[in-house]
């Protein structure tokens, strides 16, 4: 409640968007999906919408129902015909068919931060979980620096990026196969390093377990782990880090 009236006393939160938001009930029983219409009260970005396993009608339904009260929505991992009908149903959307995300920002513009978070990808295959990532920062209000195709099968190459790395407030490293990229970038910088392993690889990587096991068992000090491809949690793990 006080982030909110702080956003209305510095103008960046106009005062019916902000009576929207409270008026608005905790919880909106939609028959098939229940929506946590507080969850932008409490955590300052409203729910996000998972779209895999959901049908187009489902996800538009929802989206409608986040929209209504000003705050923009964002669909994860939605198949091309969910993304077609959100793209239908509000020509501002913008679509990501490598993130496989849909994004209406908000009427109000949030608040831009200042320090980036590095997102550094250890192959082409990797950026889908990348931008996943990427457009998640980028609706929460966050800047986003991309290193790309860094991994360690020429090692040079990530070496060559030293200054970037150093300059990171966070760093988010998405890689399969082996999974030893965010040791290697874990001992390069002071910040946190967020990892993210990918179901990218040959049968030995298990689907992304392999390269899940080897940054779990980092030698680099300080390197947490999200789950096999989830480029959206590392990214709003990213965003708390800065947000505190």
């Amino acid at each position: 409640m006080k982030s909110l009236l702080d956003a209305v006393a510095s103008g960046q939160v106009g005062v019916d968007t902000a009576l929207a938001q409270l008026d608005a009930a905790p919880v909106d029983d939609l028959g098939f999906a229940t929506l946590d219409q507080h969850r932008a009260l409490r955590q300052g970005y409203p729910e996000v919408v998972f779209g895999q396993g959901k049908t187009p009608e489902q996800v538009t339904a929802i989206c409608a129902r986040i929209a209504e009260h000003g705050d923009g929505f964002l669909v994860t991992r939605a198949a091309p015909d969910v993304l077609d009908a959100l793209l239908g149903a509000w020509p501002d959307v913008e679509r990501n068919d490598l993130a496989r995300t849909a994004l209406l920002r908000a009427q109000a513009p949030r608040a831009r931060g200042t320090r980036a978070v590095t997102i550094v990808t250890a192959g082409t295959s990797d950026l889908p979980v990348a931008e996943e990532a990427a457009v998640t920062l980028d609706a929460i209000g966050h800047p986003v620096l991309r290193v790309t195709d860094v991994g360690v099968a020429g090692i040079h190459r990530v070496l060559a990026r030293r200054d970037a790395l150093h300059e990171a407030a966070v760093v988010i490293v998405v890689a399969g196969m082996d999974g030893a990229l965010p040791s290697v970038v874990g001992g390069l910088v002071r910040g946190p390093v967020i990892a993210v392993p990918t179901s990218v690889g040959y049968g030995a990587a298990f689907g992304g377990l392999a390269p899940l096991l080897t940054m779990l068992n980092s030698c680099a000090a300080g390197v947490v782990v999200c789950n096999i491809d989830n480029g959206f949690g590392a990214a709003i793990a990213a965003a708390r880090i800065l947000d505190q």
